[in-house]
């Protein structure tokens, strides 16, 4: 049957994009859209530069394979975060810099700043260590992304998902620059964090905060 391949010209644009930003080197990190039946995913060991949007592999709910290469060994979680998350469309992976080394460290991200709530809660929190491609990482992942757009793996990466293509890679964008920010911090002292009370103020107003057009006057 005829897959559904819209967007994948746009996925090939941002897996190119996150190279070029260097949140990715080579043909580390992944990336997949959802698609009725299924997601496509970004082939294992591939370069930004070699690929195209034929190249994605489809990986369909009722377990079918298909595609001229093998996906992504990193399948597994996109597939949890897909089954945990009907609201999700689109899922990053990323070895950023900055999130990678709070992913080292074990840490999570903490509300020191009012925009990890573009992750959709009072913080980013870090998996337990998983060797990659495990059904172990893959539980991980989906419980941590249960109430959250983002996680970091332990000793990994970052991932991040959205509602749409741009909404995950917004997100992955936003999550990097406050793990820089908030190693900084660290270097200087210990960050005051917001309360929950605070937080939970900043994600209601997220809710309904966005591109608007002005009303005529």
């Amino acid at each position: 049957m005829a897959r559904d391949r819209s967007g994948l010209e746009a996925a090939a644009a941002a897996v190119r994009r996150l190279d070029a930003l260097g949140l990715n080197r080579g043909s580390t990190g992944n990336l997949s859209v959802r698609a009725p039946g299924g997601f496509w995913i970004t082939p294992t060991g591939m370069t930004p530069e070699a690929l195209q949007p034929q190249a994605f592999v489809w990986l369909g709910d009722d377990g079918s394979v298909e595609g001229e290469w093998e996906p992504s060994t990193e399948w597994p979680f996109h597939r949890a975060i897909y089954a945990a998350r009907p609201d999700l469309n689109a899922v990053v992976h990323v070895h950023s810099v900055h999130a990678t080394a709070l992913a080292c460290l074990g840490w999570e991200l903490p509300a020191f700043h009012y925009m990890v709530a573009v992750a959709g809660g009072d913080s980013v929190p870090c998996t337990p260590y998983h060797q990659f491609g495990t059904e172990a990482l893959s539980q991980a992942v989906g419980a941590a992304f249960a109430e959250r757009h983002a996680c970091l793996m332990a000793h990994h990466g970052l991932v991040a998902g959205g509602t749409t293509l741009a909404h995950a890679l917004k997100v992955t964008l936003e999550i990097e620059a406050l793990s820089e920010i908030y190693l900084k911090a660290c270097a200087v002292g210990q960050p005051a964090i917001l309360s929950r009370e605070q937080m939970a103020a900043v994600i209601e107003r997220f809710r309904t905060y966005g591109q608007a057009r002005r009303a005529p006057r």
